[in-house]
């Protein structure tokens, strides 16, 4: 999962939510670094990404992505399942996603120090464009992954992958609706997190 997504699967622990959000950029055993619940939101970050490696409704969506990612298409994917909790949020939380992301901002610009070098070379910026309630229009979608492609090695391809969108886009909304239930009870039984949503039915356009 990406960025809004992570951030979302936190509850309302700020620093669990702060955890999850740098879990990527804490390697091996540096989550050692942390204390308290800081520490466990970099763990819970692992657990998702295992969980989500291993789903079979993610697998399913990321198989549309490899003709033109290859090996980079589960990162793809991920960025494209943040477009979907974006652009449906009112179906997974009671608060607005302008709401969200202004609290996230403030969580982790209140502990900006505590933040791996990497997250605070880009953090002003995203918080800047508001990046994660960008995600909910395709074309905030292929910004994320044109950004992404200038400072990784995932291809340039940011269009293909909005058209792969639109093609298959009632078949990617039904695998991460199905997807979201299995995370969402995941972090809830195995990791205590409370999640206020007001349901797990997805709505469909």
């Amino acid at each position: 999962m990406n960025f809004l997504a992570h951030l979302y699967l936190s509850g309302d622990s700020e620093d669990i939510m702060t955890g999850n959000f740098i879990g990527d950029y804490v390697k091996g055993t540096k989550f050692d670094q942390y204390q308290g619940d800081i520490r466990r939101g970099i763990l819970l970050h692992r657990a998702i990404d295992d969980f989500t490696d291993r789903n079979i409704y993610f697998r399913e969506a990321r198989k549309l992505f490899g003709d033109y990612y290859g090996r980079y298409s589960g990162i793809v994917t991920d960025v494209v399942f943040d477009h979907f909790l974006a652009n449906q949020w009112p179906v997974y939380s009671k608060v607005r996603l302008r709401d969200f992301t202004r609290l996230a901002h403030a969580v982790l610009l209140s502990r900006f120090l505590k933040l791996p070098f990497r997250v605070q070379q880009f953090l002003p910026f995203m918080i800047q464009h508001r990046r994660l309630e960008s995600y909910a229009t395709l074309q905030g979608m292929e910004k994320a992954l044109r950004i992404m492609s200038d400072y990784t090695s995932l291809p340039p391809r940011s269009h293909q992958a909005s058209e792969v969108v639109n093609i298959h886009h009632d078949m990617l909304q039904e695998l991460f609706g199905r997807f979201m239930v299995e995370i969402t009870d995941f972090v809830e039984q195995n990791h205590q997190i409370s999640l206020d949503r007001p349901g797990n039915q997805v709505t469909r356009s």
